[in-house]
């Protein structure tokens, strides 16, 4: 069993920049992928990024490659979200999951965080 915890959302400009954590509970975090996950009201959830297990391979959404940044620290149980360049359409929850296999389908995943709120105004 894992727990996820996200902080780190907000109210920013557009050009701004915010980073998301993901903390989670459990010895055994540095098993898993790590994926981020957002969706907009009534919008379903879509992939953003995902990191591997190390840390090794990452892969992100065409609509924030060059913007986001997925990283993990395994010592401190937690993946982080780099979010730069911000545009109003990035306005969502912001949601971290793990699973054991590194894709962008919200099927791979078996534990889903909260959720933070990041609103991007223009």
């Amino acid at each position: 069993q894992v727990q996820l915890v996200e902080s780190g959302g907000g109210l920013v400009q557009a050009g701004g920049s915010l980073r998301l954590s993901c903390v989670a509970s459990g010895r055994t975090f540095s098993r898993y992928a790590m994926g981020w996950f957002r969706q907009a009201p009534g919008k379903e959830r879509e992939f953003v990024a995902v990191i591997n297990w190390n840390g090794g391979s990452t892969s992100y959404a065409d609509s924030v490659k060059g913007r986001f940044t997925v990283s993990r620290d395994n010592a401190k149980n937690t993946v982080y979200l780099q979010m730069n360049s911000l545009k109003p359409e990035d306005t969502a929850v912001y949601y971290c999951a793990a699973g054991f296999f590194a894709r962008p389908s919200t099927t791979s995943y078996a534990y889903w965080g909260q959720g933070t709120q990041v609103t991007v105004s223009s």
